[in-house]
């Protein structure tokens, strides 16, 4: 063969062999990048459906958690009921039943579920709040009286510690001084009988209660000391309740309210009326730290006392009260009453009195027997529309201060309501 025929032939031939070669590194590519595409769709599909999974479960936990939250609040709705079923003020038949129900429910709540407890009268404070030991107090609701009882009616209160203070501590006193009578316990606030028992499991006689006790007793000679300030709308209610009873019993006498009788006109003061305000004044100044009035007064301190107020006509007994302050020579003392009746007690115009007679630095203290909700939460609380907040508010005083102790618990106040007793019980002997 000559030199240019197997040149050609070899050239030939090797550039057949580099179109194979290159044939199939196409045909390779073309197949690798097949099988990428294959595997990053089959990898989009699966991450797709790991989407898919996860927005089923979120939306499976947002149900669920909303069915939760729907159970809690329907927990507490029902609690909140029930409160309110025995936030009344007239006891039934199934009274009882409904204070223990409504405490078991309460237990049963979580501590989350409780906070959700609100009603028309309703709130986790009802069974929530702590105050106090209960079992300190003494119901005093005991049969077997003898002859001689002395009844002490009180309004009440569902605040432990006032209440043992305060009420125990006048009951504790009529009993050391009267050791011959049976000292016995009424509340004619129903709405606290039920809140004490439902929560405490203690249980106090209402005034039908107390007087049917009495009657199956046996008792021949009632007497009936009220703890309240003065002869107003409780009291009347409470004399008439008691006029019911008075055929079944050989003697019936009722003694006077802490300040007696009410007088006709801002002016008419009385001994009782007096003491009272010595009393009260004497323990604010040594809890504020003073040694007297004067003493308070050099400092720039007012002492605020705070009554509860009533539309009845006996109103006028708060003016009194601030009638003799001024006649014990105490310009720092003023009277309030948390509603503002009469008029001049109100909040707003005891902010202005007390500002206008220059006084910087304020104390609060209840005129009232027992340091309970008034005390804690009209007179002390945080709420924008309590007294410590609106003198706060006022920003016309350096220092407010609040002493949250009631009337019952000052020996002198409780030495008062002894001599009060005395005198009806010497009414029998007559």
């Amino acid at each position: 063969m000559k030199r240019k025929s197997l040149l050609a032939l070899l050239l030939a031939a090797s550039m057949a062999a580099s179109m194979t070669a290159a044939t199939g590194t196409v045909a390779f590519a073309e197949e690798a990048t097949e099988e990428t595409t294959d595997e990053a769709a089959d990898d989009a599909a699966d991450d797709a459906e790991a989407a898919d999974d996860a927005e089923a479960a979120d939306d499976a936990e947002t149900a669920d958690d909303a069915e939760a939250s729907d159970a809690d609040q329907e927990a507490a709705d029902k609690v909140a009921a029930l409160i309110d079923a025995i936030y009344v003020q007239e006891r039934t038949d199934d009274t009882d039943a409904q204070c223990k129900e409504a405490k078991e429910a309460w237990d049963a709540l979580t501590d989350a579920q409780k906070e959700l407890v609100e009603g028309e009268e309703a709130s986790p404070e009802y069974f929530g709040r702590d105050t106090g030991d209960a079992s300190k107090d003494d119901p005093r609701n005991q049969d077997e009286i003898g002859e001689n009882e002395l009844l002490v009616v009180s309004f009440g209160t569902s605040f432990n510690d006032s209440r043992v203070e305060d009420i125990k501590g006048i009951e504790d006193a009529l009993a050391e001084a009267f050791p011959d009578w049976s000292v016995r316990r009424a509340f004619t606030a129903q709405i606290i009988i039920n809140h004490v028992q439902a929560r405490d499991d203690e249980h106090i006689d209402n005034m039908q209660q107390a007087l049917d006790r009495a009657v199956a007793n046996g008792v021949k000679n009632l007497v009936v000391q009220p703890t309240h300030l003065m002869h107003g709308a409780e009291y009347d209610e409470m004399v008439e309740a008691i006029d019911e009873y008075k055929d079944k019993f050989e003697s019936v006498a009722i003694a006077e309210p802490m300040l007696g009788e009410v007088g006709s006109d801002a002016t008419a003061i009385n001994e009782d009326k007096a003491a009272v305000a010595q009393a009260v004044t004497d323990a604010a100044v040594k809890s504020a730290g003073y040694d007297s009035m004067e003493a308070a007064a050099e400092d720039g301190t007012a002492f605020v006392f705070m009554g509860h107020g009533t539309s009845h006509t006996a109103n006028v007994t708060y003016n009194q009260m601030q009638t003799q302050m001024e006649k014990l020579g105490f310009t720092n003392a003023f009277i309030g009453t948390v509603e503002g009746e009469p008029e001049d007690t109100a909040c707003d115009v005891v902010i202005d009195k007390v500002k206008d007679a220059g006084f910087k630095k304020v104390v609060l203290r209840p005129l009232m027997v027992v340091a309970g909700d008034h005390a804690n939460n009209d007179m002390a609380g945080d709420d924008e529309d309590s007294w410590k907040s609106m003198f706060e508010a006022s920003g016309e005083f350096d220092e407010i201060d609040c002493q949250i102790e009631g009337l019952g618990r000052i020996d002198a106040v409780e030495q008062l309501y002894v001599e009060h007793t005395q005198e009806a019980i010497d009414s029998i002997a007559k």
